[in-house]
């Protein structure tokens, strides 16, 4: 088994999404990862590139900004090494003829005062008008999530709010709902905002299953019936509909930034 380093002079979430999104293109790869976030002292940079010296054929994706912390890393690692900064910067310089200034955390830190004040606030946001607990303020959403329960809402609502910044608010489509096929009174006014989520019932009915695995609602009969109802009010109501059977919250979030709210 192959391990695989992720570093970061900061949280490193930008060098394990990347190292992810690579290493899955080897189905057949066999890896264990080994993750090493706020190297943000030479102590700490050397106690890791000891350790990697000490790993054979370690691969290593670094998002480090301090150069002299990558070239001790890049001694450590030899060919394995993948540094993000120092692959595609210089090309970037060339190609904006201008220089570039590294600063750890401008991505996911407070270094950016702006964005970090907007993913919390829109994060504040989207707890409160979690499940339809809420439904004030409807207004002042990006976008409202509808669906039967657990087709995928709450989690995509946390997930944009916390990588996008949106406000993103969720209700729960209920029997009464789906029986009468309009749209539920709070969200009526809205509907320039509101986003369905659908999912194929054998998988709904799993997902229930194990939450609560006796009784109607977790039952297949109703998983069918539920998802059959959801689907005839979006289309009625011209709902646009992300499927969230196969895909994940990541992918779910994409669907509805790039393809529905543009």
């Amino acid at each position: 088994m192959r391990k695989v380093f992720i570093l970061s002079d900061h949280t490193g979430l930008t060098a394990d999404a990347m190292a992810r999104a690579l290493l899955a293109q080897f189905p057949g790869l066999s890896h264990e990862m080994v993750r090493h976030p706020f190297l943000d002292s030479p102590e700490k940079v050397e106690a890791v590139a000891r350790e990697i010296e000490r790993t054979p054929s370690a691969l290593v994706f670094s998002s480090l900004v301090e150069p002299s912390a990558r070239e001790r890393i890049r001694q450590a690692t030899g060919e394995g090494f993948f540094d993000f900064f120092a692959d595609y910067t210089p090309r970037l310089e060339r190609l904006l003829d201008s220089r570039a200034r590294p600063t750890a955390g401008l991505l996911h830190g407070i270094a950016n005062h702006g964005r970090y004040h907007q993913r919390i606030r829109a994060l504040d946001y989207s707890m409160i008008h979690d499940d339809g607990a809420v439904t004030r303020n409807y207004e002042e959403a990006d976008v409202i999530l509808i669906g039967v329960s657990r087709s995928g809402k709450t989690p995509t609502c946390l997930y944009l709010a916390l990588h996008h910044g949106l406000r993103a608010a969720n209700y729960p489509l209920v029997e009464e709902d789906l029986e009468t096929g309009g749209l539920p009174t709070p969200v009526a006014p809205h509907r320039d905002r509101l986003v369905g989520l659908t999912l194929d019932p054998e998988q709904l009915q799993r997902i229930r299953a194990q939450r609560r695995s006796a009784g109607r609602y977790s039952s297949l009969e109703q998983c069918r019936w539920e998802v059959a109802r959801a689907e005839a009010l979006f289309r009625r109501h011209r709902i646009p509909v992300v499927d969230t059977t196969a895909i994940s919250i990541e992918e779910i979030a994409a669907h509805i930034t790039s393809e529905i709210l543009g």
